[in-house]
């Protein structure tokens, strides 16, 4: 059903729909979104991009990161990172465990790209960072302003790329 639509596509489309796509399907737009992460990396973000975030004052897109890249294993560096998932933008983070992302809630899977993508983009801020669900964004996750606001859709498709789902694969 979703092999014919694109990643930025299926970004715009409800998370839930996602859920239920074989993992090779989901794998392949994770790849899509890094091959796309990595063409946009660092360009002005006038037109739309798929990892925008603020840097001095401008909007730009963030630093790529290469498809084998498990967005789900945080780096202990990102421990220090204070975030907020209070919901105050009107969408709860689910708590409900999804076999699709590997046992975790969104907001448990969130919680790991959260970490991961701030590390990986060297943002380091002076305080709590608040991360909101932002689905159906024609972007994967933007950082603006101290707010990191993920697209629950990109979560699925990250949580296909990770060891857990690469061991099932082979059964």
């Amino acid at each position: 059903m979703r092999a014919s639509l694109g990643a930025r596509q299926v970004l715009t489309s409800a998370p839930e729909l996602l859920e239920f796509e074989t993992p090779t399907s989901r794998q392949e737009l994770y790849r899509e979104v890094a091959r796309i992460s990595e063409s946009e990396a660092g360009q002005v973000a006038q037109a739309l991009v798929l990892f925008p975030i603020s840097q001095q004052g401008e909007l730009v897109a963030a630093p790529g990161f290469e498809a084998r890249m498990d967005l789900l294993q945080s780096p202990d560096a990102g421990a220090r990172l204070e975030l907020s998932f209070d919901g105050r933008a009107g969408e709860r983070w689910p708590e409900d465990r999804r076999e699709s992302l590997q046992g975790l809630s969104e907001r448990e899977a969130a919680e790991l790209v959260a970490r991961t993508l701030l590390s990986h983009w060297r943002i380091a801020p002076s305080g709590v960072v608040q991360v909101d669900r932002a689905s159906g964004a024609p972007y994967a996750v933007a950082y603006v302003d101290g707010i990191l606001r993920i697209n629950p859709a990109f979560l699925y498709m990250a949580a296909a790329q990770g060891p857990a789902s690469l061991s099932g694969a082979g059964q």
